[in-house]
């Protein structure tokens, strides 16, 4: 039994003490993983405490049939595509203030402004142009590039997580690429030229 599990069976007792420390081993990852997914901070922290709340709430239930890190990152990811699913809907139903400022056809928000706090300052304004266009991605292809080219994780563990297969993923990632590299070219037209 590894360390992890063993922590999820305490925490399955109701042993505050092995949550907190799942939390201090995890809660930078799930947080890094739902700030690539949502752009926007407060919403990365909900969503870090909404995990270990289910964490918390579910942990009698967990088989070890998946690692605990791959748990968790597919528990991380489903709440963040719920929040972006959610908010999507508060926007449709009117719920928010107008997207657009008064009198004109601009935007009054525009998530290119986000910084994710793991760029580099030289490579800030690419990487919001990045963010954003990775925003446009359906579900499946935004969450194997977040967790593969962003958190860094193999290609296997990323098939575990989303419940796939490793081949599925490459392939998944391949699409994603594809569709980033022809979303980018409109903003970066002569990236690829040798001139």
């Amino acid at each position: 039994m590894t360390k992890d599990e063993s922590l999820i069976e305490a925490i399955a007792r109701q042993e505050n003490s092995a949550l907190a420390i799942l939390y201090e081993r995890y809660s930078k990852k799930v947080y890094n993983t739902a700030i690539s997914y949502l752009q926007n901070a407060e919403d990365a922290e909900e969503v870090t405490q909404d995990v270990f709340t289910t964490i918390y709430q579910k942990a009698s239930k967990y088989r070890g049939e998946a690692k605990v890190s791959t748990w968790i990152y597919r528990v991380t990811v489903n709440k963040s595509l719920d929040m972006i699913r959610r908010k999507n809907s508060e926007k449709r139903k009117g719920f928010f203030v107008s997207l657009y400022k008064k009198d004109s056809g601009d935007l009054a928000y525009d998530q290119s402004t986000f910084d994710h706090p793991g760029v580099k300052l030289e490579h800030k304004e690419n990487a919001q142009q990045l963010f954003k266009v990775i925003n446009e991605l359906p579900d499946k292809q935004k969450s194997v590039f977040i967790l593969t080219q962003v958190e860094g994780l193999p290609q296997v563990e990323v098939a575990e997580i989303l419940n796939t297969t490793r081949k599925a993923v490459e392939s998944v990632l391949a699409r994603a690429k594809q569709n980033l590299r022809k979303k980018l070219e409109k903003y970066y037209p002569n990236r690829g030229d040798n001139n």
